[in-house]
């Protein structure tokens, strides 16, 4: 039995770590003639970003796990463990609709650019999908289709469109469904792990993926084969956000630090670990220009770096538990921040 274990450990060790990509590596840093920093040394340092919580939105009464904004940046979407979805007026702070859910452990959430639909998944291994502007007998939003065959959790939603949705899961898939003929058209394993989470390009043509097997990928949405796979995490990565220019993205890790990946050099430029603490990163996002970074984490915090000085620029504190989850504005405006707590903030 021993002997079993001990060869699927060195099977499992030898996925992540191949020759292949050893020797790769070293390639790398020998064409690698500087760093991100010294690159940027002659720029200016960012000013300090102050932000503080402008809406204290209260409606849970356990645990939120998601949150995504609208493209409206007004409106935003919340899932958590009380069974509900809620959908917010962030700007005046008020409940624009809750939807009871039928299995309350839901993962993810995902606001439909058109602000049209929203969707959710979880632990009941299916992604449902509401319509927001028809209501059912009992007043919710009216449940349009529920998405069934995962063999694994749902652990990422997103509408690439009203008509289209792509979602990561814990079977290691990668599935994208049409809406309207309630069908997938996409369907196969991207991750020797659990596919975390999912990030849209800016022109909506590729995506990047991240996974429990401490990868990173990037993908055409036309295709089924990565067109790059990152490595350098030693632990899940939680969380991953393109980057605004759509040359590069940004993760966030259970290994303790973040990290900013380039498309064009196939590296990672830079690492972010906080100064003074050492906590492990649950979600991150990106300021509109890309310059700024930000960080949800298991020490009730937001952390924040400068992208192009590797500089912690500071701390957004005010949540009493792990920071699940973070989205900002499409317009670049205010984060919503959700977490353990029951609460959402929104950052201004």
């Amino acid at each position: 039995m021993n002997v079993i274990k001990l060869t699927f450990r060195y099977k499992f060790i030898f996925i992540l770590t191949p020759v292949s990509y050893l020797l790769h590596q070293e390639e790398q840093k020998k064409q690698q003639d500087t760093t991100l920093e010294q690159a940027c040394s002659g720029v200016a340092d960012a000013p300090k970003v102050r932000l503080s919580t402008k809406k204290l939105l209260k409606g849970h009464i356990n645990k939120v796990n998601s949150v995504h904004y609208s493209g409206d940046s007004r409106h935003c979407v919340t899932g958590s463990l009380d069974g509900k979805l809620i959908i917010w007026d962030s700007w005046t702070g008020n409940k624009v609709q809750v939807i009871p859910l039928r299995s309350a452990w839901v993962m993810s959430v995902a606001f439909a650019q058109s602000g049209n639909f929203v969707a959710c998944g979880g632990m009941d291994n299916m992604c449902t999908v509401y319509d927001v502007n028809n209501r059912d007998a009992t007043g919710s939003a009216k449940i349009i289709r529920e998405l069934l065959g995962y063999e694994g959790f749902l652990s990422s939603c997103r509408f690439l469109d009203d008509k289209k949705l792509i979602t990561g899961s814990g079977d290691m898939k990668i599935c994208i469904w049409d809406l309207e003929a309630n069908k997938k058209t996409t369907d196969f394993e991207a991750h020797a792990g659990d596919v975390v989470s999912i990030s849209l390009s800016p022109d909506g043509n590729t995506y990047v993926t991240g996974s429990v097997d401490k990868t990173c990928k990037l993908w055409d949405l036309r295709e089924e084969k990565a067109k790059q796979t990152f490595f350098g995490h030693d632990a899940d990565v939680n969380s991953v956000c393109y980057h605004p220019s759509g040359q590069g993205f940004v993760t966030a890790s259970e290994d303790k630090t973040a990290r900013l990946w380039d498309f064009r050099s196939d590296q990672e430029l830079a690492t972010f670990k906080p100064p003074n603490s050492n906590p492990g990163f649950t979600s991150c996002g990106l300021s509109l220009s890309g310059r700024f970074i930000f960080c949800g984490s298991d020490d009730n915090s937001i952390h924040i770096w400068d992208t192009l000085k590797n500089q912690h620029n500071g701390v957004l504190s005010g949540h009493e538990n792990r920071v699940t989850s973070l989205s900002i504005a499409g317009n670049g405006m205010a984060i919503a921040s959700c977490s353990w707590d029951q609460f959402v903030r929104i950052w201004v």
